[in-house]
């Protein structure tokens, strides 16, 4: 399985799809192997490199958000606007396309379950339209390039728009889990940061996941990249860029960086039901509706998301799930930066950590890691 691995890295950075990966395939707790470089023509990859993981971060937060709801802060059903004021009283849209002004009142409030399944109201909107001029003019457009301004400003600018759907009533990615963030530093009454590194990475001992990386670890940031007709284009620059250090604004509404050792360790918690260490991290009950579909059949719309999306695939708490086929029951996620991961019904774990920005330049390396020996 390792050889394997190996192999399929080392031929990816050969071939130029990356210039550097990391990742760790297995049972138990596996080996890390790497290949290739921190940067094209830099150093060697380091075993313990920090790599932007982006929407990774989404499982993360939804097991810290399901961890607030066990501790009796949080209630899955529970409005938000308790926390979040800015999404009381929201306007929905009366049809994909309609004019912002063409609303009519919600018809019920946005919850915590709804953040979790992506069915806020809020979300990556495909569809030509004045939600998507208005979101993209507002800088609330989804992309590799780190969040432009802090929590508070960041959800202001999108409670001033109306909702896509009525809560609940369809599906859109990415923003539910931003507002996720904050909602979460608001019931804890600090950043995301300072709560997340003493409920949850701590205890994991995940010491080199956080929302950027410290001074002193900016060495260990790999370049990112994006793929040009020209080869691979620097988005990031190794050892520097926005997650060097702290950020200039609250970030709560933001994604983690880590490390491959790091992220196999929280996926192995999940496979092994929610326990580390003898500790019950996140209940089973919570456990499985977190690693299973979540998301009504009506909500499964074509403009939802890219094309075909939903065939075989679910929709959890801050998780893919593969719902037919042979691999089905398998979760996972990936983030925009060219990271991955999955978690199989056996007990099988497979973290893939790049920094090439998701394309179909990516498509080849990420179907042939899903396919391995012991993945498949």
């Amino acid at each position: 399985m390792t050889r394997a691995l190996q192999d399929l890295l080392e031929r990816h950075v050969a071939s130029g799809t990356v210039p550097g990966a990391v990742a760790s395939l297995g049972t138990a707790e596996p080996g890390i192997v790497t290949a290739g470089a921190m940067s094209v023509g830099g150093a060697p990859m380091r075993a313990d490199a920090i790599m932007r993981i982006m929407s990774m971060t989404k499982a993360v937060t939804a097991v810290a958000a399901l961890r607030l709801v066990e501790a009796g802060r949080l209630g899955l059903d529970e409005p938000v606007q308790r926390w979040l004021p800015e999404l009381a009283d929201r306007q929905v849209l009366n049809g994909p396309t309609a004019d912002l002004a063409d609303t009519s009142p919600a018809v019920r409030p946005i919850t915590l379950r709804h953040l979790l399944t992506c069915t806020s109201g809020y979300g990556i909107v495909v569809t030509e339209s004045a939600l998507q001029r208005a979101m993209a003019g507002s800088e609330l457009d989804a992309d590799v390039d780190p969040v432009p301004f802090g929590a508070d400003e960041w959800l202001a600018r999108l409670a001033a728009l109306p909702l896509a759907f009525q809560p609940g009533e369809g599906w859109r990615y990415h923003h539910s889990f931003g507002i996720l963030g904050i909602l979460i530093a608001r019931v804890a009454g600090r950043p995301l940061q300072d709560h997340l590194a003493d409920d949850l990475l701590g205890p994991l001992g995940l010491h080199d996941t956080g929302l950027w990386a410290p001074a002193g670890s900016a060495d260990r940031l790999p370049a990112g990249y994006r793929h040009a007709d020209a080869g691979l284009a620097e988005i990031e620059p190794a050892a520097g860029g926005f997650y060097a250090g702290p950020p200039p604004f609250d970030v709560s509404h933001g994604e983690l960086v880590s490390t491959a050792r790091d992220y196999t360790r929280f996926a192995r918690m999940l496979a092994d039901g929610g326990r580390f260490e003898g500790r019950q991290i996140v209940s089973e009950e919570h456990l499985g509706m977190m690693t299973s579909d979540q998301v009504p059949a009506a909500a499964k719309t074509p403009d939802s998301f890219f094309p075909g999306f939903w065939d075989g695939t679910g929709w959890g708490f801050g998780v893919g799930i593969d719902t037919e086929g042979a691999r089905a029951g398998r979760y996972g996620w990936s983030g925009g930066l060219g990271t991955n991961f999955f978690v199989d019904p056996d007990g099988t774990v497979g973290v893939l950590l790049t920094q090439v920005a998701m394309g179909e330049g990516m498509k080849p390396l990420l179907d042939e890691f899903h396919a391995l020996p012991g993945a498949a």
